[in-house]
């Protein structure tokens, strides 16, 4: 048996919060809360008040200010602090408390609330480009931003492609990902310049945009998202203009922001069901090397496969670091000959033999132990996938380690595989 409690409050339509109706008041601030909490809201058709006014729903006599009865259940341990608010927010009417003995409690988890719509969720006014527009200005304003894609639209403001990173790279002949595009020496940013200047968006971006009305339930956009594999899609109001830009990370923002926590539910005994942790999404394909795994073998790993990082591990498999792009552009930059050569060997346009002498020897003795970054944030297998995507989301993180009990390395989780899992619960809750 559970210790619950029922709060019962008797108001009226009339009544006002803040020039906001008292029940919308109340559930609004229920929700906030995030606690186990149920909350109901019945109208009335016919009652009377303290006054001596009476209210009535007969289509004979006009109907105004009915009833309105809101019932809260909750664990008894969340009593004190959910009376502390209601009486700011009952300014009219009766608050009652009664106890309760519950045999058991039963919730089915959501990724986001389902009343959430593509609106409540996009960031709008997004940065723009035509695509008339030099392909060397969308990669300017891509290296500027915390999005890696943004919107082409034409002179009515209608989107009418997309231009990403990957476009830049694929069709347009970037020759280094954005983020070691950034750290290039002047000369190697005047050489991409050149090479990208006479060409146009048009000609690299991908056409035509995949859009999503403003108005839409936010799982029919997830739903498009994953299906036509979209990290992005344009938000369209009236007549097809362009209000906004829905990606990933505007939709973990929504889960850190909505999403109870779940660990603590189960604390109280409340009977969880669609949990989904880490394990259940873990890509277990993953590569791995082994701290003196020369530098040139790792660089050839991460420049090749799209998770474009790899973990180093010792014999037993624990992880004892990770190597992505940042960590070598950390350890070469000090030395310009070195930052020479790794954009070299990652550049697809300003290839080349390695450089002799010194840096030749230098890189020879530099392995994955030299390089890598230690201590690097893991997810258990046994975290929910709410908590991965707080994590993953704070720090920016696009790929997260996962470790078992023993901090064994047993695979990467990525934003990607973080959405189809939430979207898999929506669908069976």
């Amino acid at each position: 048996m559970l210790n619950y409690r029922a709060i019962e409050i008797f108001t009226s339509e009339e009544a006002r919060s803040d020039h906001q109706p008292v029940a919308d008041a109340v559930v609004d601030y229920i929700k906030g809360l995030k606690i186990a909490a149920r909350c109901s809201v019945f109208r009335g058709i016919a009652g009377c008040y303290e006054s001596g006014e009476v209210a009535t729903g007969r289509l004979e006599v006009l109907s105004y200010n009915l009833p309105i009865r809101i019932y809260i259940l909750l664990p008894a341990a969340a009593v004190d602090r959910v009376l502390a608010g209601l009486d700011e927010l009952v300014g009219d009417g009766i608050i009652a408390l009664h106890e309760l003995t519950v045999v058991n409690h039963k919730a089915a988890t959501t990724f986001f609330p389902r009343q959430l719509t593509v609106g409540d969720v996009m960031t709008p006014q997004p940065q723009t480009i035509t695509a008339e527009s030099p392909l060397i200005d969308a990669a300017r304003l891509l290296l500027s931003s915390v999005y890696t894609g943004l919107p082409v639209v034409d002179r009515q403001y209608r989107p009418i492609g997309v231009i990403t990173q990957g476009d830049l790279l694929n069709r347009g002949g970037l020759p280094l990902r954005l983020g070691l595009l950034a750290e290039s020496e002047t000369k190697v940013l005047d050489a991409i310049t050149d090479s990208l200047a006479s060409k146009r968006v048009a000609e690299a971006m991908t056409a035509p945009a995949v859009t999503v009305g403003v108005d839409r339930q936010l799982g029919e956009a997830v739903d498009l998202m994953l299906a036509r594999r979209l990290k992005r899609l344009p938000v369209t109001g009236s007549e097809g203009i362009l209000v906004g830009m829905l990606s990933r990370l505007d939709i973990f923002r929504t889960v850190m922001r909505e999403a109870p926590d779940w660990r603590a539910f189960q604390a109280q005994q409340i009977s969880l069901s669609n949990l989904r942790t880490v394990a259940d999404i873990t890509r277990r394909d993953t590569l791995t090397v082994r701290p003196d795994t020369p530098i040139d073998q790792v660089i050839r790993l991460i420049d090749s496969n799209d998770l474009q990082r790899v973990a180093v591990v010792d014999d037993d498999g624990i992880l004892l670091g990770l190597i992505a792009d940042e960590d070598l552009l950390r350890y070469f930059k000090p030395d310009r000959a070195g930052l020479g050569y790794l954009f070299a060997r990652f550049a697809r346009a300003f290839g080349g033999a390695a450089p002799g002498g010194d840096i030749q020897q230098r890189i020879a003795s530099t392995t994955a132990g030299d390089v890598m970054h230690t201590d690097p944030p893991t997810a258990g297998e046994a975290m929910l996938i709410e908590d991965a995507v707080r994590l993953m989301t704070k720090q920016r993180l696009k790929r997260l380690p996962v470790v078992d009990a023993n901090n064994r390395f047993t695979g990467m989780i990525s934003r990607e595989s973080l959405l189809r899992a939430g979207y898999r619960r929506l669908s069976v809750s």
